[in-house]
């Protein structure tokens, strides 16, 4: 960490930059423990991309200790070139505190503040509580997480109720909130980030597409986390002109892109309801732009050939140009163990 906890918000506004995608862990053939070479190339692909950072997915089947080292060896192949964002999204509390200290020792970057499946709060105070737990217990800099599938659409019809995050943008480590309930359309985040423009903490929604409202109104200046790297690099590259210009470069490459936005948008809506990330999808998108793939374990949604080729033929209508290897090498891996 290059900042202590009081400084926090500053250090974001002065260095969260970009855009954060996702690097999910690799395993070994029998998954029996990480892919370590895998990591590593992921993190060296990532910089390559023009990322800022990247979100350690925490929701693909390590264990803690596994977890550990998952950031020890992403920050280790960074070497202080890329920000490593930690995935809070454990099964306890206490598990979230633990996985925070080990990241600040790590040398990560930040938090992103997910919840447990089991936390089920009756009032909006009950989320307020279990956030500034967390945010009291870590020095990292915290990124707020309000999504749907957390359950919490009985205490605001957004799903997520919008004064608990003002009020825990007080919070003196909270550094960022990532916003994307309240959808279809974008007026929940229209009227939340007018809520908190003057708060003193970063405002992201995660969904690119709408990037270029949300720069143009309110200066975002740092967009995560989602598997942006399906785009290759096209999704920073853009998002940087949306800030320095020339404007009209910025959106011929959003639009460039705009075959493989809508076809990802089809893959997803078809899990729809899940509640769960189809995380092997994710990766296999992201092998498309030369990232490690290789096996995931369980519990994971099933991969199809049609999910594949449809993902691989979108990404060449938008003029990339997507892994052509057969499927089959997507689930061995480019550096296989």
């Amino acid at each position: 960490m290059d900042y202590r906890k009081a400084e926090a918000k500053d250090w974001a506004r002065a260095r969260m930059r970009g855009v954060t995608d996702v690097i999910i862990p690799s395993y070994s053939a029998d998954l029996t423990r990480l892919n370590e070479a895998g990591v590593r190339h992921d993190v060296r692909r990532n910089i390559e991309l023009g990322f800022w950072g990247a979100l350690l997915v925490s929701e693909a089947g390590t264990t803690k200790e596994e977890y550990q080292r998952f950031m020890e060896v992403a920050v280790d192949e960074a070497r202080g070139r890329h920000h490593l964002v930690l995935h809070g999204t454990f099964d306890t509390a206490d598990d979230v505190v633990e996985m925070a200290q080990c990241g600040e020792r790590a040398g990560v970057s930040a938090l992103l503040l997910g919840y447990p499946n089991s936390f089920y709060p009756k009032a909006p105070q009950d989320v307020y509580d279990y956030t500034a737990h967390i945010c009291e217990r870590t020095s990292l800099a915290v990124i707020l997480f309000a999504a749907s599938h957390w359950n919490f659409e009985r205490l605001h019809p957004s799903g997520f109720p919008p004064q608990v995050l003002v009020e825990a943008a007080k919070l003196p480590n909270v550094v960022a909130i990532k916003h994307e309930v309240g959808r279809p359309g974008v007026a929940a985040s229209y009227e939340f980030f007018k809520m908190v423009k003057d708060a003193g903490v970063l405002l992201s929604d995660p969904l690119e597409a709408n990037s270029p409202l949300w720069v143009e109104l309110f200066g975002m200046q740092w967009m995560g986390t989602s598997n942006y790297e399906y785009w290759g690099g096209k999704v920073p590259e853009y998002f940087a002109l949306l800030h320095e210009g020339p404007q009209d470069k910025a959106m011929q490459l959003y639009w460039q892109i705009q075959p493989a936005r809508a076809q990802r948008m089809a893959e997803q809506n078809a899990t729809a309801g899940a509640n769960f990330i189809h995380r092997y999808l994710w990766k296999y998108q992201a092998w498309l732009n030369g990232y490690n793939g290789g096996p995931l374990r369980q519990p994971v949604m099933k991969l199809t050939d049609g999910q594949m080729r449809r993902l691989r033929d979108a990404l060449a209508r938008s003029g990339l140009e997507p892994e052509k290897a057969d499927f089959a090498e997507f689930f061995v891996g480019r550096n296989p163990c």
